[in-house]
């Protein structure tokens, strides 16, 4: 998964190397000028609404799950849930910088989140949840910490099942099926924490 980001990250700035590179070429032949500007606009990957869409929606989605990871620390001892709050952080970061490099290649918001306050967004966590999870502890913590971020993670793998149904990008579905992969995982393991 990390390859992917690493990949799409470093594919993302060699694209911004060239068009910076192409801008600062001057030359007097402005036909020719524009036959570079429009060679380097044809070297961005085939994307489609879908893409743009999942990415704009998937970011929020990562940002909420690394902030319910970020919670861990300050409210439980369990080792088993601090390891596997690090590790959610750990992959969904790098997609969120990834998809938003994607995002500024195709030329689109990387904070133009549809206007749906969140909550149009499959297994977001609700206020009042966020609310009670900063104000309990312990095993009372865990429960509810594991049973949020299993709804989270059912969420954000019925998003990623869409974008790879009716996406174009290549790097965009890649990802989206690691999402599938990584986050299934996750939620069996965090079923089995819970005992069920």
């Amino acid at each position: 998964m990390t390859s992917i980001s690493t990949r799409i990250v470093a594919v993302t700035a060699a694209l911004a190397t060239a068009v910076v590179v192409s801008s600062c070429t001057k030359t007097e032949d402005h036909s020719q000028h524009d036959h570079d500007h429009a060679t380097t606009s044809s070297t961005v990957a085939p994307h489609n609404a879908d893409d743009i869409m999942f990415a704009q929606m998937m970011i929020p989605h990562h940002e909420q799950a690394v902030a319910l990871a970020a919670l861990a620390p300050q409210h439980t001892t369990n080792p088993a849930l601090l390891t596997l709050a690090t590790t959610i952080s750990a992959e969904q970061q790098p997609e969120i910088q990834a998809m938003k490099a994607l995002l500024l290649q195709w030329e689109a918001d990387p904070n133009g989140m549809p206007d749906h306050g969140g909550h149009g967004m499959q297994g977001m966590v609700d206020d009042a949840t966020m609310t009670k999870l900063g104000t309990v502890n312990g095993p009372a913590f865990d429960t509810l910490w594991l049973q949020s971020m299993i709804g989270h993670h059912q969420g954000a793998i019925d998003m990623a099942n869409t974008e790879i149904a009716k996406g174009q990008s290549a790097d965009m579905i890649s990802m989206a099926k690691s999402m599938v992969s990584a986050q299934q995982a996750e939620i069996n393991q965090m079923k089995q924490m819970l005992g069920g």
